[in-house]
């Protein structure tokens, strides 16, 4: 399944798949969940993401 947030790019963090126009791996944000950081937490450690990217980032990891 396609995530309009999610891309992946071998020339942008080695290919791993980040959140779209950002270099925050998709992993990151999901390490940073699972040891315990809130959506807040996690939206007031990166700014420029929204709630909506993490949404897609949990979506992503649930589907590959």
């Amino acid at each position: 399944m396609a995530h309009e947030r999610i891309r992946r790019n071998p020339k942008v963090m080695g290919g791993q798949p980040v959140i779209a126009g950002t270099r925050i791996p998709v992993a990151t944000i999901l390490d940073d969940m699972a040891t315990g950081s809130s959506e807040d937490d996690v939206l007031s450690d990166y700014p420029h993401l929204t709630l909506e990217d993490i949404k897609a980032a949990i979506a992503y990891s649930d589907v590959n």
